[in-house]
């Protein structure tokens, strides 16, 4: 059996989010356990912050904007944090929407 589907009314497609947002970072990881984060997107994100999940250690930063191709640097000292600790980036969008992004090493 065949359905067919009506084309939604106008007004319903002016309230249709998009499904998927390309995630802005590129993670850096050649001068290991210095890592940087690094804004690859067009867009500015904000509130922007790292935290680490797991045995390792980090200093902590208060969160910031960054700009198209700026950069977050992060030291991530542990015994082996590819096994055993995750970093966890938070940042908000301009239309306030919140994200979160975990980076295994």
């Amino acid at each position: 059996m065949i359905q067919s589907y009506a084309a939604a009314p106008q007004a319903e497609l002016t309230n249709v989010r998009p499904l998927a947002y390309r995630v802005p970072w590129r993670v850096e990881r050649e001068k290991a356990p210095t890592f940087r984060i690094v804004n690859d997107s067009s867009d500015a994100v904000h509130g922007v912050t790292l935290s680490i999940s797991g045995a390792a250690v980090m200093l902590a930063s208060p969160p910031r904007l960054v700009a198209p191709g700026e950069a977050v640097s992060v030291t991530i000292v542990g015994h082996d944090i590819a096994r055993d600790t995750l970093l966890v980036i938070r940042w908000f969008r301009d239309e306030g929407d919140e994200y979160l992004w975990r980076v295994s090493f």
